[in-house]
């Protein structure tokens, strides 16, 4: 019974007193219904999403998601695999169009503008609200060039000395410059993991991003690599809006300000992140973060 009173403190699973947990059992009654519950709006938010529903053929994967994305923030979204927070991610620029057979409903925008307009076009939006992958992906070049490669196609320069700039900037906002400055010609791909992680979020901020989508950027990589990225995250919020999908809940506890959880499709519950890991409001949320499902 000892894993049931557990709960996120200072980022680690730490034993939380059974009288406290007791008194907040009996002082509430823990929702049950598939709606989501908590704070999942905020004032002057970064981007809205309504009544989004996705579709993969006839199946249904995401299910009437209501949420705001805040600015200058990191929002986790965790959940038991298959439970829709990546599927969801990617409808935040529109990468599930890539999908054959995948179809989002419902209402997306990034600071008002409706992102599923037809007169938007996907390329800027996804260098307004650039991906993060699991897996990191530089690309066949130098260390240079994939940084460079975003300003350049978008025309964000207009000459060399201007994409050096860019190129210096967005390596030293991902912690990379010192590690790389000597050897911005070799290519990308001889970097280590957590290095080449770095290098890809440095891509995307290149072209100077209002939200970065991370999905479990840390899964791939070892733990001192995944507590440099951490920080990066913690120092990047303060310039951007950051969406992180992460199964470890104690990397949601490190990283983020709010969480949301997902279920089956659902978006159970939203809420500030030590108020969800410390006093869930939702019976799907408790039974996930004490372990007995997930």
């Amino acid at each position: 019974m000892e894993s049931l009173f557990q709960t996120a403190e200072s980022g680690i699973l730490a034993t939380a007193p059974k009288e406290k947990i007791l008194s907040e059992v009996t002082s509430k009654t823990l929702h049950k219904a598939r709606e989501t519950v908590g704070d999942p709006f905020v004032e002057n938010p970064r981007m809205t999403c309504r009544e989004v529903n996705v579709y993969y053929g006839e199946k249904k994967a995401i299910n009437n998601v209501n949420i705001d994305i805040a600015r200058h923030e990191v929002i986790a979204m965790i959940g038991p695999s298959g439970c829709g927070k990546s599927t969801f991610l990617r409808c935040l620029n529109r990468m599930n169009d890539t999908i054959e057979g995948c179809r989002v409903t419902g209402d997306i925008r990034l600071d008002g503008m409706d992102i599923h307009d037809r007169n938007v076009d996907v390329v800027p939006l996804r260098a307004r609200v650039g991906m993060v992958f699991q897996k990191p992906n530089p690309f066949p070049k130098s260390i240079f060039d994939n940084v460079a490669y975003g300003p350049k196609i978008h025309g964000l320069v207009q000459n060399k000395s201007e994409l050096e700039e860019i190129v210096e900037a967005s390596l030293k906002k991902a912690g990379l410059w010192e590690e790389a400055k000597d050897r911005l010609n070799q290519p990308g791909t001889g970097l280590s993991g957590g290095q080449q992680q770095r290098l890809c979020i440095a891509r995307a901020i290149a072209v100077s991003p209002e939200v970065i989508l991370m999905d479990e950027p840390c899964s791939a990589l070892d733990p001192i690599a995944t507590a440099k990225i951490e920080e990066l995250i913690a120092e990047l919020c303060e310039h951007y809006s950051i969406v992180i999908v992460t199964h470890s809940m104690q990397q949601a506890a490190r990283v983020s300000q709010r969480t949301a959880y997902f279920h089956l499709g659902d978006l159970i519950e939203v809420g500030k992140t030590d108020r969800i890991f410390t006093n869930p409001r939702h019976q799907l949320t408790e039974d996930y973060i004490t372990g007995r499902f997930g």
